[in-house]
């Protein structure tokens, strides 16, 4: 196998982990452009969700569901993008992205070209978005 990042590093600062997966808040300029982006990765090396077994798939996603939730309770949002591309990183991973109207490339998707200098948003607070994060775990199952 090749050098995969995501299973050689956290790859952000870890909120929440369980022995399939881990919900990590992003760092780097991502996460300047983007207060709360969190990463939701799948441990066990594979590239798709259809990799998993059914019930697996489900338990991700309910992670990722949580971790929405976690995000638009602590930071507030406009919007919550969700993607799970593995172009780069061919480890399962989805994006959980807080996405504002005024941030520089909303409503494109935010790789695209910026359209406007974007404000700034507050990073959330750590402790916060951990507590969030945990009552919405426990309310989806």
């Amino acid at each position: 196998m090749q050098h995969c990042e995501l299973c050689s590093a956290p790859g952000g600062e870890l909120l929440w982990a369980n022995e399939e997966c881990r919900v990590i808040l992003v760092e780097g300029e991502e996460a300047g452009l983007y207060a709360g982006f969190c990463r939701v990765v799948w441990k066990a090396h594979v590239a798709e969700m259809s990799d998993l077994e059914p019930l697996q798939a489900a338990r991700l996603m309910r992670v990722v569901l949580a971790t929405e939730r976690a995000l638009r309770e602590t930071v507030a949002p406009d919007k919550i993008n969700l993607a799970s591309l593995g172009n780069v990183v061919p480890h399962l991973h989805w994006h959980v992205i807080p996405r504002w109207r005024n941030d520089s490339r909303f409503p494109r998707p935010i790789w695209a070209t910026a359209l406007r200098e974007g404000a700034a948003h507050a990073t959330p607070d750590k402790s916060l978005l951990r507590a969030a994060l945990l009552t919405a775990l426990k309310n989806l199952n």
